[in-house]
């Protein structure tokens, strides 16, 4: 009896094992079907989780919005809204490809045929062999790169004439930042520069070594007539002196002066300084390279080396390491003041970036098609600086790209020398453009003033300056508008400058003759010019230097 109980106590636990296992793996063979569902489930509710994370705002956004006293829905929608808007700005000054039409001729201009220069001496010039004095001589010591040098190249025979004085071939200045150990007759054909002028001053390479004694001195900065006669005709008169030399000598003449003597200073520039034959045959290679490429072409000037920009005391955005830069290449001009970047830059004197100077030229109309020669020395900031203009215009070219280092090689090592080369190239090109009102440029707009008004555009920074600060805020159409709106009166037209406005050699007017049917040669200072705002010549007959090319120690 016993052992039946136990029997059936053993079968009962038995089967109550049976049942347990039963249910433990039915349970388990739910869950492995329920599983794949709880981890899509899941997996869905993740996903939706991190959608909405990725919408909502931040608890402190940048305008400081309470976003957590919203509903999420008005959240999302508040953030819906601004990524539209910002959308939207971001897409609204967006830069064509093309040029557009503009309601001008691109590469010539609509008047050049109207006029040309002239600047053969008058009755009233008296020539050299009567003006000029025997045993007095007048030495010359320029001063800054080439372009400088040769407005003082140019004053200096007016001033020998002024001293009634041979002028004795000026020395170029080989001690300035570029360290360039040409002489004169290295850049300018010495002979022809002496053969042209022989009628106006006389001319010798060397002082006679009969002459011991030379005064030294220096004149001020745009000196008159008068002025060089109360100054130094009395050094002259002295006892025993026959030769004085002037340094420093740039920008050292009136910028006004009579017709006779102006007309002087265009028969040197335009005429009588010629450069050497190596430097012209390799100027005319480069020339025609480009007319390869194009039939029609721009020459920028493009001045953004470090020792432009750190004279002109302008900040460009590369923080501590650009101030860095400039300060070091700013204390080699001792009598150099400190510059406010902002103030300099709303007055106009700042040079455009690579990346303006592009947004400018494709304003005025010229297309990414275009083909530009850029001149320039080494950019600051090298090709990262140059970048956006490449991205605006893709067919750039210069010196170093066009031709080999073969072929340069005898002018490499000399910076003037290569200078001259970009000179003659932005003098052939269809349209002259520049990022600056400096040197080379004043002195090429009156180049191409006086040889037929070639298009030439020189950048109204006081007004662009705004506009490209606000360029975000406003379409590319409204954008060009406004910059071929504030263009006017910088674009090489013959009618933009009143009579009398402006540096000489930038608007060299007494030198420039309206054709006519009743005369050849009607002078242009009868004619009634097109007058622009003063603002744009309020620095008139100021001395240029102290804006944006440099001159040695400031003096």
């Amino acid at each position: 009896m016993g052992m039946m109980k136990k029997k059936k106590l053993k079968d009962d636990q038995f089967i109550g094992v049976q049942i347990l296992q039963g249910l433990f793996f039915r349970r388990r063979r739910l869950l492995s079907h329920l599983l794949p569902l709880v981890s899509a489930v899941s997996g869905f509710l993740l996903f939706l989780f991190a959608v909405l994370s990725f919408i909502s705002p931040p608890i402190t956004n940048h305008h400081g919005r309470r976003h957590h006293h919203l509903s999420l829905n008005s959240s999302v929608n508040i953030d819906i809204i601004e990524v539209q808007m910002n959308a939207k700005k971001e897409n609204v000054f967006r830069v064509p490809v093309g040029g557009g039409i503009v309601d001008r001729e691109l590469w010539t201009s609509n008047e050049s045929k109207l006029f040309h220069g002239c600047s053969n001496a008058g009755d009233k010039f008296v020539a050299a062999e009567l003006n000029t004095q025997s045993n007095r001589y007048l030495l010359i010591a320029t001063s800054g790169g080439l372009n400088q040098q040769r407005t003082g190249i140019t004053d200096a025979v007016v001033a020998a004439y002024i001293l009634n004085a041979t002028l004795v071939i000026p020395k170029l200045d080989q001690n300035s930042y570029w360290k360039d150990t040409s002489n004169f007759s290295e850049i300018f054909d010495v002979d022809w520069f002496m053969t042209f002028l022989s009628k106006d001053v006389k001319i010798i390479k060397q002082l006679p070594e009969s002459v011991v004694k030379v005064i030294t001195t220096r004149v001020p900065r745009k000196c008159t007539p008068k002025c060089y006669e109360t100054r130094i005709l009395p050094i002259f008169n002295k006892k025993h002196v026959q030769a004085v030399q002037l340094t420093k000598f740039d920008y050292r003449l009136s910028n006004r002066l009579n017709t006779e003597l102006q007309k002087l200073r265009c028969r040197v520039n335009y005429h009588a300084l010629k450069f050497t034959d190596p430097i012209l045959e390799m100027g005319r290679k480069l020339v025609e390279r480009m007319r390869l490429k194009s039939k029609h072409f721009v020459a920028l000037h493009l001045r953004f080396e470090s020792d432009m920009l750190a004279f002109s005391g302008c900040y460009y955005g590369g923080g501590e390491g650009e101030m860095k830069d400039f300060g070091v290449i700013r204390k080699r001009w001792k009598t150099l003041h400190m510059k406010n970047p902002d103030k300099e830059r709303r007055q106009g004197r700042c040079p455009l970036t690579p990346e303006e100077v592009g947004l400018m030229l494709r304003a005025l109309g010229f297309g990414n098609d275009v083909h530009i020669y850029v001149a320039s020395g080494e950019i600051y900031g090298g090709e990262e600086t140059l970048a956006p203009l490449r991205a605006l215009f893709p067919n750039l070219h210069s010196k170093e790209t066009i031709a080999s280092k073969e072929e340069l090689a005898a002018l490499s090592s000399y910076s003037s020398r290569m200078a001259a080369l970009d000179f003659i190239v932005c003098d052939e090109s269809d349209v002259f453009s520049t990022n600056n009102n400096g040197n080379m440029a004043r002195m090429l707009s009156g180049r191409r003033r006086y040889f037929g008004h070639k298009p030439t555009i020189r950048p109204n920074a006081k007004k662009l300056y705004k506009l490209f600060l606000n360029r975000d805020n406003m379409t590319w159409e409204e954008f060009a508008l406004q910059v071929r709106k504030f263009q006017i009166g910088f674009m090489g037209e013959p009618n933009e400058v009143q009579l009398g406005r402006g540096e000489f050699h930038e608007n060299p007017f007494p030198c420039i003759c309206k054709n006519s049917e009743a005369s050849a040669a009607e002078n242009i200072s009868s004619q009634s010019w097109g007058s622009v705002s003063d603002e744009l010549f309020s620095e008139d007959d100021e001395l240029y230097s102290s804006e944006l090319d440099y001159v040695e120690d400031g003096i």
